[in-house]
């Protein structure tokens, strides 16, 4: 399949809705007896307890240009090094017993530079030998939560990879890959073979962006709308109400994590500066619902651009997007 054809076929095929009932009939990935994706839930799993997170010299760094954790059997976490992007972006590899769904890529465009495709697919491969699978009946959905070129950037590397489809890099394609109609309140979901994951429109930080749950571990996965650093806000008022969503899903769902796509804030809650390449005492990734409240009712208290801390992460309400919080010449009083 050339580069045109494979293009027209992701803008033309949505992987929501209706769609996923014809999808779940195609030949079963499954040699092995399929897995409860269903029962026992959530699912328990681990972060650890430091991830990479670069070093002082990056040209002396040794550590693979990729953390692979597995948070348990059937979930892996991705985390860029910082020492080869300062973004460091974080990458949920969801397994089902038919496809498996990549969000955000990594901030990387050529597999020469660092091969996202070839880690992707060790631990598709990986999986597969563990339950008894065949890694080329596994359909690859690359996704992301946003426009920005640290979270799309290797699609490249997926382009002409067998039974792989990724979102188009236009709202209107992102909309269609989930075959959304009333974007953001409407919420779909993608069937991975017996794994749910929801998904539903979070802008905010930038117009397209999206929220991903996953019913499996039920951990609520934010992107850049809420992380664990400088949550850049564009729009403030549909970021408000991308909130207002989340709070208002985590009242009806349970939810084990909350976890946004990068952090950029120390464990004693000091902004690590932008572009920074070394973050030794790092918080964690994920966060609790009670951050996520607290935040919420913060914001109802804000009422001009500003940046401001609430205690987990920092709220830059339409600030400069490069500035840092600390010693920040920009900073508003």
């Amino acid at each position: 399949m050339d580069r045109r054809t494979f293009l027209a076929f992701n803008a033309a095929v949505p992987l929501a809705g209706t769609m996923l009932g014809a999808l779940a009939g195609e030949a079963s990935a499954a040699t092995g007896a399929p897995i409860d994706f269903k029962s026992n839930l959530p699912a328990p799993g681990s972060f650890p307890d430091k991830w990479i997170c670069g070093s002082p010299s990056c040209m002396d760094n040794t550590d693979p240009p990729v953390q692979v954790h597995w948070y348990n059997a059937h979930t892996a976490i991705l985390r860029q090094n910082k020492a080869y992007s300062f973004e460091a972006p974080f990458a949920p590899l969801y397994f089902g017993n038919e496809r498996v769904l990549l969000l955000d890529e990594g901030f990387t465009q050529l597999r020469n530079d660092w091969d996202l495709r070839g880690v992707v697919d060790e631990c598709i491969e990986d999986w597969c030998r563990r339950n008894g699978r065949d890694p080329a009946s596994l359909e690859l959905l690359v996704a992301f939560s946003h426009l920005h070129a640290d979270h799309y950037a290797a699609v490249n590397q997926f382009a002409d990879r067998p039974r792989t489809r990724y979102m188009g890099l236009t709202h209107e394609e992102m909309l269609g890959f989930w075959g959304m109609t009333n974007y953001p309140e409407e919420r779909v979901t993608l069937d991975l073979g017996g794994r749910d994951i929801m998904i539903w429109g979070s802008p905010g930080h930038v117009v397209s962006e999206f929220a991903y749950y996953d019913s499996y571990t039920q951990i609520l996965y934010t992107g850049d709308m809420f992380y664990r650093g400088r949550c850049y806000i564009s729009f403030w008022e549909p970021w408000f109400e991308s909130m207002k969503r989340l709070v208002e899903f985590c009242d009806t769902h349970p939810v084990t994590h909350v976890m946004g796509c990068h952090v950029e804030i120390s464990n004693a809650g000091e902004d690590y500066p932008y572009g920074v390449t070394w973050q030794p005492d790092e918080a964690p990734v994920q966060m609790t619902v009670d951050q996520l409240r607290e935040t919420f009712e913060f914001a109802k208290t804000i009422t001009e651009p500003g940046i401001y801390f609430t205690g987990t992460v920092f709220l830059c309400n339409q600030t400069r997007g490069t500035t840092t919080i600390d010693r920040n010449p920009y900073r508003y009083s």
